[in-house]
């Protein structure tokens, strides 16, 4: 009956004593570790930073006269806190005897702090407990703290102490958590936390210390809001020392701002995010120092289990070989990715043969947010400049779409560095229509789309299957306008030239097919047409064009045979029928 329990809850639930109480008849208690699963404010309490590191206190204590179950309460302990009563020296005489020694058994490594309750109700000679409390700390090689109740601001020192004894201890063994960097457009199109996250704007200075002074229940310092949450990064800060955040690159595009580090603390959007700000971070490509989105995580995330959320939300796919799911299954919660947290119940279950159709469900979702955001601008980090007006894209998604994109804005070009780009000799809806099919993967067809110069520019960019899809898509316009009594041939005559130069060989094929297949009469429309093609169309025709010319020479040779056939029956008929007259009318010859 130290105050064991009365301390734990005095940190884990700001809990104070009224005189009632501390003249109530002692009942033995203890804390468990439950109550940071069962209370959620109770883990949110645990979490604080200690000499600039996030860390979660979990607390636990338990019955002193529970010799055969206390050894559970040892396991995988980093620090141990040893209280005993200020009022009662006999306690003191345990701690020595029984609890240290106790202690060391079953946590060897573990530091111990020796911790004095009820300062209030001391004896009146005080030094002669001060002297007993210090031979224990020179044998045992101890630290010490003094609480009592009514003295509220006393609790906290005896946690951070603690907290910093753990810190020190590992500080040297502990490595600073590998920097990530991700990109806000994957980001906000896999998740609607990331979404509502990148669409606030940091605050400055002025509203961001105000915003760290009002009091948040538990009085907290506004550092200690700001840096609690610094457990992982997508990309690293010079000046944090071993926290870690989540950056997106600017690559993405970055939050406006005046300064070089702008922030807003965002305790009310979700658990998963504690504040995001802007910061000046190397590029991990070019190296140099430049303007990046930086988010900080909440500290219970942790790197490995984050890194396979992110892979999920960047291709909708989780590996069946995840280790840590339940950590998965945590973030994902937070995130409220509720998608990721049935797929790593399916492989749990043994059954992640459904997770196929939660991938297709997941790119379908995210490909209506791409075109989205391209039709809306959300999120763009690049202007192409085209001849009837702008249009504005995404960087990340054109580099990993398309290997002339990743080259312009990934080399040691102007475009790379530049939030403007130009495009002569293309239209708006040109433009457009290449940009969805990088998004998305598709071809989507307009009423004022160009079918030629989006062959042109697909060619262009080097993009054979959109030039294939075009293809198919003009083919189809040109079949039904011909279905409908349209004069296409001189269209098709058009597009040869230019299916021919910009590499569009299906089309080619079906322009040759059609020219030769109607050759009589496409040359009597557009006989210059016709005689000003190159050399090899020329031949190609001569070669397939229908009818061929040994057709039309047979046909010819059977024209005039048959003519001349025709001719000498009509003379014949009419030799027969001048002799059947000549019989009739003469008379007959008699024989002497």
């Amino acid at each position: 009956a130290v105050g064991k329990t009365r301390l734990i809850c005095a940190r884990a639930c700001n809990a104070t004593l009224t005189q009632y109480q501390l003249l109530a008849t002692h009942v033995p208690t203890v804390w468990a570790i439950d109550q940071y699963r069962v209370c959620q404010e109770v883990l949110e309490r645990s979490r604080d930073v200690v000499d600039d590191v996030s860390v979660s206190l979990r607390l636990w204590d338990t019955f002193g006269d529970h010799h055969k179950d206390r050894r559970f309460a040892y396991g995988r302990s980093d620090v141990v806190v040893l209280c005993f009563s200020i009022a009662n020296p006999n306690s003191l005489h345990h701690v020595r005897t029984m609890w240290y020694p106790e202690i060391k058994h079953f946590c060897p490594r573990a530091p111990v702090i020796l911790v004095g309750c009820q300062l209030d109700l001391r004896y009146a000679d005080l030094e002669a407990v001060n002297r007993t409390a210090n031979a224990t700390l020179l044998s045992s090689g101890l630290r010490t703290f003094s609480t009592m109740l009514s003295e509220q601001p006393s609790f906290p020192v005896v946690i951070s102490n603690s907290g910093s004894h753990i810190y020190e201890m590992f500080k040297g063994h502990s490595s600073k958590p590998p920097s990530i960097f991700a990109h806000r457009i994957y980001l906000a199109t896999s998740s609607s936390k990331f979404y509502d996250l990148f669409l606030t704007e940091p605050r400055g200075p002025e509203e961001i210390e105000r915003e760290r002074e009002r009091p948040r229940g538990p009085p907290l310092s506004g550092r200690d809001l700001l840096m609690r949450a610094a457990s992982f990064d997508v990309c690293e800060s010079s000046d944090d020392g071993d926290r870690a955040n989540l950056r997106a690159c600017t690559s993405d595009g970055t939050l406006k701002g005046d300064g070089d580090r702008r922030g807003r603390l965002l305790p009310a959007l979700s658990r998963a995010f504690i504040s995001i700000q802007e910061e000046m971070v190397d590029d991990p490509v070019t190296f140099n120092p430049r303007k990046m989105t930086v988010v900080h995580m909440d500290p219970s995330m942790q790197p490995g289990p984050f890194r396979s959320v992110l892979r999920y939300l960047y291709t909708g796919k989780l590996d069946e070989r995840e280790k840590e799911l339940m950590q998965v299954a945590h973030i994902a919660e937070l995130l409220e990715v509720f998608d990721l947290r049935m797929m790593v119940a399916n492989i749990l279950n043994d059954e992640a043969f459904m997770n196929q159709e939660i991938t297709k469900a997941f790119h379908v979702r995210r490909t209506n947010r791409v075109k989205e955001c391209l039709a809306k601008g959300t999120f763009s980090d690049v202007v192409f400049r085209l001849d009837d007006g702008t249009i504005m894209a995404h960087k990340p998604l054109l580099i990993s779409s398309c290997d002339w994109m990743a080259a312009m804005f990934g080399g040691p070009f102007v475009e790379s560095c530049t939030k403007e780009v130009l495009f002569p000799n293309t239209t708006r809806s040109c433009m457009r229509a290449v940009l969805e099919y990088l998004y998305a993967g598709c071809f989507c067809s307009r009423p004022d789309l160009d079918a030629m110069e989006l062959i042109v520019l697909a060619n262009r960019l080097c993009l054979p299957h959109l030039v294939a899809l075009t293809e198919l898509y003009t083919v189809k316009v040109l079949t039904e306008a011909a279905m409908m009594g349209a004069d296409i041939d001189g269209d098709v005559l058009l597009y040869l030239d230019m299916a021919q130069f910009h590499c569009a060989h299906q089309l080619t094929d079906w322009c040759l097919h059609h020219i030769c297949t109607n050759y009589n009469r496409v040359c009597r429309k557009f006989p210059r047409d016709m005689k000003a093609k190159s050399t090899e169309n020329l031949e190609h025709f001569e070669k397939h064009r229908w009818p061929p010319v040994w057709y039309l020479k047979e046909e010819d040779h059977y024209q005039r045979a048959r003519k001349e056939r025709e001719k000498e029956d009509y003379l014949y008929q009419k030799r027969q029928c001048k002799r059947k007259w000549l019989f009739w009318n003469l008379p007959p010859a008699f024989s002497c």
